[in-house]
């Protein structure tokens, strides 16, 4: 057996520093090899995409349909200003901090109009470009423009008011328009100094349209979980060779290497913007008294050990597609109690596959698995919902909560989290996938997962 030390010592790696040499670390990435893979589910009638991202026809496509649905609402122009939104409806990826980054649509005839700071020139300008206004840097100085040569202490620009000029001058005054989220007074006190009228808010059309994933981002999301597979077997294989000579962080560092060395080899990039975007992968594992609570905040770096439970999770995101899986180890010997709470929690995944239908509530499912929960002794082990919705953002509307009474439609995305915790044993269980909803029948899962006791109850 390899010395935790041995693993260790070349863990920077992943697969290619521990056991095998890089190459032999390549190729058995490349076939999916290894015991776990073998255990893997059948593949279902949804292939993975052959693209790293989504074109940009497609977003130009949803920015089309948003300012027809808004137009039937007498909005004549939309101003984007989330960052999800933004990506959405114009496919540029990009990063968000204080700095104002906007996109103003016609919803005649939508063209973006981008209102952006100078470090992100070179991003909007080579990307879906036809108009913009650019500012240096927040905070904005006027006329200052050290790129180029204008270097000056000016009065600081309220940016917010700048876009309304901006967009006054362009001839969008005493016209209907939309903004992506409520304003605050003072906001809408800008927008009617400018443009003689307050800005309604559009926000939930546009959250409406990417609740809903279209067949493009679904083939997208099941080539991220094709990967996701892949990385969860690694991870289990390396736990069933080395077990109580790994920590919990040993095994989530080296699956996370490994499965960004696996996806990077196949993504086309050559370095420049608009090419490997969306991508994010991390994977994590817990061990011990660690996995008995819902969000933890202490480090994990704890031996793994004989029983206990243990959680092996994470997120993998191609093009901003993508979602969780988490699966719950009980590592033998393994109490009564500890199986039971597994067991149950277990059997809430299927619950919540068999019940997300089209047409039913969210609460009519949160309910139904509570209610099992509840019925089989373990009220004390609940601590939250069993799923939210998943979007590039990650949590995303609507909620299997009792409080959501949103009607389950085709292409909406949950995760699947019916969670038991036991603080005073020192153990939790938890899971994740993805489970789309299907116009009919039960949800699809996106990962090839098992969630069976031959996968997740091990003997070291």
């Amino acid at each position: 057996m390899v010395k935790r030390r041995d693993f260790l010592g070349a863990a920077g790696g992943g697969l290619a520093a521990s056991v095998l040499g890089a190459g032999a670390a390549r190729a058995a990435g490349a076939r999916g090899a290894g015991p776990s893979a073998s255990l893997f589910l059948p593949a279902d009638d949804l292939d993975g995409a052959q693209v790293d991202r989504l074109p940009l026809s497609w977003n130009q496509e949803r920015i089309r349909i948003l300012c027809a649905r808004l137009r039937q609402d007498g909005i004549k122009g939309v101003l984007l200003t989330d960052r999800w939104n933004i990506i959405y409806f114009t496919g540029l990826w990009h990063s968000t901090t204080e700095r104002l980054f906007h996109v103003f649509f016609s919803t005649e005839d939508p063209r973006p109009i981008w209102f952006y700071p100078g470090l992100d020139r070179d991003l909007v300008t080579s990307w879906w470009y036809e108009d913009g206004e650019m500012y240096f840097d927040w905070h904005h100085g006027e006329g200052a423009f050290p790129h180029r040569g204008k270097v000056q202490m000016g009065a600081q620009v309220d940016l917010w008011a700048w876009v309304m000029k901006r967009l006054k001058k362009r001839g969008w005054a005493g016209k209907s328009l939309a903004v992506d989220r409520e304003l605050t007074p003072s906001s809408q006190q800008a927008v009617v100094a400018e443009l003689g009228g307050e800005m309604t808010s559009a926000a939930g059309r546009c959250m409406d349209m990417r609740m809903r994933k279209t067949p493009q981002e679904q083939a997208l999301w099941r080539r991220a979980y094709n990967y996701f597979n892949r990385v969860h077997a690694y991870a289990r294989d390396m736990l069933l060779e080395h077990g109580t000579d790994l920590t919990d962080y040993d095994i989530a560092a080296a699956a996370t290497r490994w499965g960004t060395d696996l996806i990077m080899a196949d993504l086309k990039r050559d370095g420049r913007p608009h090419s490997s975007v969306g991508f994010s992968l991390r994977i994590a594992c817990r061990t011990g008294a660690g996995t008995a609570y819902p969000h933890p905040n202490q480090f994990h770096h704890n031996r793994v050990a004989r029983g206990q439970a243990l959680q092996i999770a994470g997120g993998i995101r191609i093009g901003g597609c993508g979602g969780e899986l988490y699966r719950a180890f009980l590592i033998h010997p393994w109490t009564d109690h500890m199986k039971k709470v597994w067991t149950i929690s277990r059997d809430c995944t299927r619950i919540q596959r068999e019940e997300s239908v089209a047409g039913v509530t969210c609460s009519m499912v949160a309910y139904r698995i509570h209610k099992y929960q509840v019925d089989n002794g373990m009220a004390d082990y609940i601590y939250h919902r069993p799923a939210h919705g998943e979007g590039s953002e990650g949590h995303q509307p609507p909620y299997l909560a009792l409080g959501d009474h949103t009607m389950l439609e085709e292409g909406m995305a949950f995760s699947v989290e019916p969670g038991l915790y036991d603080p005073e044993n020192g153990f939790g269980i938890n899971w994740s996938d993805d489970y789309f909803i299907r116009a009919k029948g039960p949800a699809r899962q996106m990962s090839r997962l098992p969630w069976s006791e031959d996968w997740c109850l091990i003997k070291l």
